[in-house]
């Protein structure tokens, strides 16, 4: 099991705590200082089965220096995103677990995380 985190994140420390009290071996990424591939964000965005403009955080300064709000939502488009989301890590909604079965989940509550648990 893997989880992207940011240790600033509230959420990304309460699934981290849920996942402890689980008692799961799981791996780390601080994906701010590790980003992902392009190849791997559009594999987690797959499993998710979710676009790149559907993790965005469209609230975040770099966001609003990019027009992303404006962007065009369409397959078309979808590359363009993810590189996007790729250069600039900190525009990619936080935690996301990828359980050892694949199961991916953006996990921002406390059910999403005990969705991925074994």
């Amino acid at each position: 099991m893997e989880i992207w985190v940011n240790p600033a994140c509230s959420k990304c420390r309460s699934a981290v705590s849920l996942l402890d009290e689980a008692g799961v071996d799981y791996t780390v990424r601080r994906y701010l200082e590790e980003p992902p591939t392009a190849a791997e964000l559009a594999e987690v965005l797959d499993r998710l089965g979710l676009e790149p403009w559907d993790i965005a955080r469209l609230t975040e300064p770099v966001s609003q220096e990019l027009g992303l709000k404006t962007w065009v939502r369409e397959p078309v488009s979808r590359a363009e995103w993810i590189e996007a989301l790729v250069a600039n890590p900190e525009l990619i909604q936080r935690p996301i677990i990828t359980a050892d079965d694949g199961t991916t989940v953006v996990a921002r509550t406390p059910e999403a995380v005990r969705s991925v648990l074994p």
